[in-house]
């Protein structure tokens, strides 16, 4: 795509709405706005300053009053001239201004083109760009207090230090292969190891991250499974806080898998309620057992409801033990309103009160999350795109550490520091290549 072309696109959600905006980025953007648009009065746009205006139909008559604000390059989210049209929602509206805007010159934005040149003209780098994305796909507030950060540049300003250091490394090398010659000395094997050290550390660090950005990014699977009638869609409701599943005393009522996403500790969570497991004949419930086996395999974390106010049966325990087998678990004794009986590792709940509720909610955060995640939230990596990199990095790492350990010459340990630049320039966008960029950016929506 030209990077030249003025282009024009909605950048707000679609549907009818209150306001619509339609947004134009490029050298042309003011002409294009004076050709859409009709103002009252002539004058000379001010930077970061809004004017009323009309847009017109055809016909020359008014469809719409909006609002022009006017960004100056490079004080815009893409760096060159922007001009956004605040209209009236109405997506035929807004879709007649940007029918105006091509007319008069403008292309259409392609998915992600704004913050593509917000990005190419150095207005921000690629971490956060991405998470420009992340912070629009947001379903959790605390999603989307870690994309602003990292939109801020958080990322960036952890990687900053290590790529200095991994620079001044490469640096010192070059200089004593250029200058072995004038007798300038060359670095000793433990100087070397002890400048790689932090480097590898810094690496070894954001990596480990991951675990902790990668569940906050992406979320987890909860599957919630038991005997039937032991309060699993109550549970399911419960923790959804809205009545989603149908809740009666008839066994067997939930025939089939229901999930919705909710919020636990701003971690979003995609809660399955599956039906009751038990013997079977009928043909409807017996897929709808077969569907919670399936969904307790796919699930990263299987919650098992039993009921507390009775003794466990062994179909109880045959569950809770298949469930285990499978990988993490946790068990929840609901209906403790009721009476209770001991069982072990069973987080006593009720669905009908809220006894325990949070409780349960915390085990569901503790069950998955690494141990001391809480405790740094900060410059932590969400994108797998960027551990997988990182991973990279450290490998040519932990090569140069043997090389050097295996007193080596300094140019093959030069290669592979310049084989960990390359994925760590990768992240930042310094040596990306096009089809990268392009498979990141197609990912955005078209106005953003």
């Amino acid at each position: 795509m030209s990077t030249h072309d003025t282009i024009v696109a909605i950048s707000t959600p679609p549907g009818p709405g209150g306001l619509g905006v339609v947004r134009l980025s490029g050298r042309e953007a003011r002409r294009i706005a004076e050709a859409v648009l009709r103002f009252p009065t002539a004058g000379s746009w001010r930077s970061w300053r809004a004017r009323m205006a009309e847009l017109p139909d055809g016909s020359g008559h008014a469809v719409d009053q909006v609002v022009a604000t006017y960004f100056e390059a490079p004080r815009s989210y893409t760096a060159e001239d922007v001009v956004e049209i605040s209209c009236h929602g109405a997506p035929v509206v807004l879709r007649h201004a940007v029918a105006r805007a091509l007319e008069a010159g403008a292309r259409l934005a392609e998915p992600g083109e704004f913050t593509l040149r917000a990005f190419l003209n150095g207005r921000i780098d690629l971490p956060q760009a991405e998470a420009v994305r992340d912070l629009i796909e947001a379903t959790t507030l605390y999603q989307a207090r870690v994309a602003a950060e990292q939109a801020a540049g958080s990322v960036s300003r952890r990687l900053a230090p290590v790529k200095e250091k991994l620079l001044e490394l490469i640096a010192l090398l070059e200089a004593g292969i250029d200058f072995a010659e004038d007798d300038v000395s060359v670095a000793s094997a433990d100087q070397i190891l002890a400048r790689l050290e932090p480097i590898q550390t810094g690496v070894v660090k954001l990596v480990a991250s991951f675990a902790y950005g990668g569940l906050v990014r992406s979320g987890l699977t909860l599957a919630i499974v038991g005997r039937p009638n032991v309060g699993k869609s109550s549970l399911f409701n419960r923790l959804l806080e809205q009545d989603r599943a149908i809740v009666t005393d008839i066994p067997g009522t939930t025939r089939d898998a229901i999930s919705e996403t909710a919020s636990i500790g701003g971690f979003p969570v995609k809660l399955v309620d599956t039906a009751g497991i038990r013997e079977s004949k009928e043909t409807v419930e017996s897929l709808g057992i077969e569907r919670s086996f399936e969904a307790l395999a796919d699930a990263d974390l299987a919650l098992v409801v039993v009921d507390v106010s009775r003794p466990l049966d062994q179909e109880d325990r045959e569950i809770v033990r298949r469930a285990r087998d499978g990988g993490r678990t946790l068990v929840a004794g609901n209906k403790c309103d009721l009476g209770r009986v001991d069982i072990e590792d069973a987080i006593a709940v009720s669905a009908l009160t809220g006894e325990g509720i949070e409780q349960l909610r915390q085990a569901i955060l503790d069950a998955v999350l690494p141990a001391g995640a809480m405790e740094n939230q900060t410059g932590f990596i969400t994108s797998l795109r960027h551990e997988r990199l990182l991973l990279e990095s450290g490998i040519h790492l932990a090569t140069a550490q043997c090389a050097v350990e295996a007193r080596i010459p300094h140019e093959m340990v030069l290669v592979e520091l310049y084989a960990a630049l390359h994925p760590i320039d990768a992240i930042t966008g310094a040596t990306t290549a096009d089809d990268i960029l392009n498979r990141i950016f197609s990912t955005f929506c078209i106005g953003k």
